[in-house]
């Protein structure tokens, strides 16, 4: 007789749940039973979820976590909560600190046994980046408001689907010619499943991972240019790369309507890899799996004649 998962039943709140990362998070949980209510202030963006849920399974609600009474009726009859909200527009603080503890607190009041926070491995109270410091504040408030909270600081995350991986795919695509901000600055790119998988693993286990920190990296470091040219190379193109002076790169991401904050930027040039002063994707059973796994997969949609282009010739 198959042993039944211990989420099977419970009913789970994913806040920022209708995001890149809310998509797998759900999938990962509705597949071992638990019962999902999937949160944010535009819950139809998550509709695409219920053709994989049973009936009853599955719950979308509108909420603002910066307000009091939505989250107080948010928390009502869960089990456990799976915070995923992250921006870098608006009032960071208060939408990734102060809010993230106010969860946390009705959360415990609401009676739920497990609460999941996820961060960022950028996270610090001393950055000079208003992402870093919220993430950092927002990790604070949920332990003193939830002590056996877990917290995830995942690297950047990556996935078919996602908007770093895609970007630069897009760029390489249409110009023969790019810069390459922070070029030597070593980042280690998280598959999206693993990230939705621990996520699943700590909330299925409190005793074991609830208090503790885990940054959660994936298998390989790889500079910004090491990426560029290796996207390129799976959409068969030769494309030349100007490695960019900081000085230039900063008074870009300075300018209003680029693709890249001043956030963004400075997260980016100091590089994004685990400290190893946290236990990571070991001390929860689970393998990360690196980004040559996928690529040659999913650039093939960005080649110059898609499926049927040749690999011998570089475009």
């Amino acid at each position: 007789m198959a042993q039944t998962h211990p989420l099977n039943g419970k009913l789970v709140l994913v806040t920022g749940g209708t995001g890149f990362l809310g998509n797998y998070v759900a999938q990962a949980l509705l597949e071992c039973g638990a019962r999902l209510r999937v949160a944010g202030r535009h819950p139809e963006k998550a509709r695409d979820l219920k053709p994989l849920a049973n009936l009853g399974q599955l719950q979308l609600a509108r909420v603002d976590l910066t307000n009091e009474r939505s989250v107080e009726a948010a928390v009502q009859g869960v089990d456990a909560v799976v915070n995923l909200v992250g921006s870098f527009e608006g009032d960071l603080m208060k939408l990734m600190g102060e809010s993230a503890g106010m969860l946390a607190e009705k959360a415990k009041a609401a009676g739920a046994s497990a609460f999941v926070q996820v961060s960022a491995i950028a996270a610090d109270l001393e950055s000079e980046a208003d992402y870093s410091r919220a993430k950092a504040l927002g990790e604070k408030l949920v332990l003193e408001a939830f002590p056996k909270a877990t917290i995830l600081r995942p690297s950047i995350i990556f996935g078919k689907d996602d908007n770093f991986l895609n970007m630069f795919a897009g760029l390489i695509r249409t110009f023969p010619v790019l810069p390459v901000f922070a070029p030597e600055a070593k980042l280690q790119l998280v598959y999206v499943d693993d990230v939705a998988e621990a996520v699943r693993v700590a909330l299925a286990d409190p005793k074991a991972h609830g208090g503790k920190t885990y940054e959660l990296g994936g298998p390989e470091q790889v500079s910004m240019m090491e990426i560029n040219e290796r996207i390129a190379e799976a959409q068969g193109r030769k494309r030349t790369f100007l490695p960019m002076p900081d000085a230039a790169s900063g008074a870009f991401a300075a300018l209003p309507g680029t693709p890249m904050s001043s956030d963004q930027w400075t997260l980016l040039k100091q590089g994004n890899v685990v400290s190893g002063e946290y236990p990571g994707f070991d001390k929860l059973g689970i393998e990360p799996r690196p980004l040559g796994l996928f690529l040659e997969k999913w650039m093939v949609r960005y080649r110059k004649h898609g499926r049927f282009t040749g690999r011998v010739k570089m475009a």
